[in-house]
Formats: structure tokens, sequence, C-alpha cells
């Protein structure tokens, strides 16, 4: 009697199903600077088009920021990651593709996300200092939490956001921004992910008025 064996079939590997949306925030996330001044944060670039001109008014008022980088955009702009580290500010990884999810996914696939991210970072700027990941969304796990950890980069959030990404008027996002800004505070603006014209004319006040009335820092 003879048997004939099935012919194998080709599967592609499925994704693990997500985790449940997390319903309160972890533990171990930096939302203040520790100190009076507050730190300004720019996420979402590097983008050719704003970018530079948000850079262009740092240096003008003579103050460094943190930008949190999308893996995707930095390897389409490595220049922009050279004069980032350049004029002296703080790197801070922000995933590969802006996946609001990845805090969801399998420890082996945020992991290797944030490796990728680092590594394009790197291939941009050798030996390139990042110290922080910021989820995208703000939809923080403590698997992600652990995995930045893991990686030697501190938990980003933040405790001032305008809603710029919304692409409210310039006025708008000052007075949003002014209005809940308080000593120690971390705010989040964005200078890629889409039209940032609004964020950069909001700027060109709005740095100079932290600054006078608070001070500007590095985090640390």
């Amino acid at each position: 009697k003879s048997t004939v064996s099935p012919k194998p079939t080709r599967t592609s590997p499925t994704r693990q199903p997500l985790r449940p949306r997390p319903t309160k925030m972890p533990t171990g996330l930096r939302r203040t600077t520790g100190v009076r001044q507050v730190a300004l944060t720019f996420d979402d670039g590097p983008s050719p088009a704003w970018t530079p001109k948000i850079l262009d008014q740092l240096r003008a008022a003579k103050v460094t920021a943190t930008f949190c980088l999308v893996g995707s955009e930095v390897r389409h702009h490595p220049e922009l990651v050279r004069r980032i580290v350049r004029e002296g500010h703080q790197l801070c990884n922000h995933s590969w593709r802006h996946d609001i999810d990845l805090g969801r996914r399998t420890v082996a696939e945020i992991r290797a996300d944030l490796e990728r991210t680092n590594k394009a970072i790197r291939a941009a700027v050798p030996n390139a200092k990042i110290s922080f990941y910021r989820q995208p969304g703000g939809v923080w796990t403590p698997e992600v939490v652990a995995v930045a950890k893991q990686l030697g980069m501190s938990p980003l959030h933040w405790s001032v956001d305008p809603q710029d990404w919304r692409r409210p008027p310039a006025k708008t996002i000052s007075k949003r921004v002014l209005a809940a800004v308080r000593p120690g505070s971390i705010v989040l603006m964005h200078d890629g992910g889409g039209n940032r014209a609004a964020t950069a004319a909001a700027c060109q006040s709005l740095i100079g008025e932290l600054k006078r009335h608070y001070g500007v820092t590095r985090l640390s």
C-alpha cells in the first residue's frame, strides 16, 4: 500500500494579534525636565521642508531641542540628522514608520523596530547618542517602555501638547502652549509628518517667550 505525502503548503508568516489597547499609562515615563527650565521637543521629522526652518529659529534663539526622528524619514534625509547633531540638539527614536500600535505588538517586533531606527540614525551619524524613545501617539505599554530602556533609551513623554499636528493657526498653537506651560514642562510640537507651516510660524515668537519666562534647557 503506497501512501502519497501531501504537498507542503507555503504559508506566509502571520502577525501576532495586537495586545489590548492600554487603559492607563505605564510607569517610568519622563514627563518633566526636573528643573525650572522647559524643554522643546519636535516629532515626526526630519522633513526637508520644515526641519531646517525650526533649526534656524532654535539657532537664532541660542537654545537646543530634542528631535524625535522617524526612521524611514532619517533614511531619506540623513543630512538633516547630521545638521541636528552638529547644532547641538538631542536625538530621540520615534519608531521606524510612526506605528501607533507598536507598543501593542510582540516584544520581538518592538525591539526590531527600535533597533532598525537606531541603525538608520547611526548610519547618518556614526556613534550618535540616542538618549530617548518616544512612542507614536503616546500609546505607551509596559513592553515598549521595557524595550526602550533595555536599548539604553529613556521613555520620553510630554506635559504640554498644543495639538499642532491638527494644523490650527499659529496663534492658536502659541496660545495653547503658553496657557499650559509650567516650570519644568516638556513641550511637544512637530517638524514633520505633514505641513508644519503653522508650527514654524508659531515658533518665531514662542521660542523666545519660553526662553524669557522659563528658560529652555536640554534634557539630562
